[in-house]
């Protein structure tokens, strides 16, 4: 852990965040994106990797291993829970240097001009929600990673 890192402090308990665990195990954790209590983008999920790292290269193979699993099963999950038709996955590094991957859905409908990780929180008709509204999505994929932990 890294002090004042804003993922570090979300897994060390000193800060809350929208919705609730989704997964967790020794390597990573998921959950949705958090807007500081502004309107989410629904199904925009969040990987992070629980060792203070910056970036993919830093990985161990362990945790490599854990990371690509985990982007696999919760794509696969929002694309069964969510209906997405499309799923981004995105990892930047530009405002936080501790690893994380974004996983964001395209949902049916959308307009291809907002096509892209950042370009569907443009469109007015993308699915937004509070808290409430991220819980639920957050369970759904929760019980879909549950459920369907050996078929992958």
């Amino acid at each position: 852990m890294s002090e004042d890192c804003f993922i570090c402090d979300k897994h060390k308990g000193t800060i809350e965040t929208a919705g609730v665990k989704i997964f967790e195990d020794e390597f990573v954790y998921v959950g949705h994106i958090d807007k500081g209590g502004q309107p989410s983008y629904l199904g925009h999920i969040m990987i992070d990797l629980k060792r203070h790292a910056a970036s993919l290269g830093d990985l161990t193979i362990q945790e490599a291993n854990a990371f690509g699993q985990i982007m696999a099963r919760v794509s696969r999950a929002i694309k069964e829970t969510e209906n997405a038709e499309h799923i981004y996955a995105l990892v930047s590094g530009n405002s936080v240097a501790h690893l994380h991957m974004h996983i964001v859905p395209r949902y049916p409908n959308t307009p291809e001009e907002y096509w892209g990780p950042n370009e569907v929180y443009g469109w007015a008709d993308a699915p937004f929600g509070r808290n409430e509204d991220i819980v639920k999505v957050c369970e759904r994929v929760k019980n879909h990673l549950e459920e369907n932990r050996y078929e992958y």
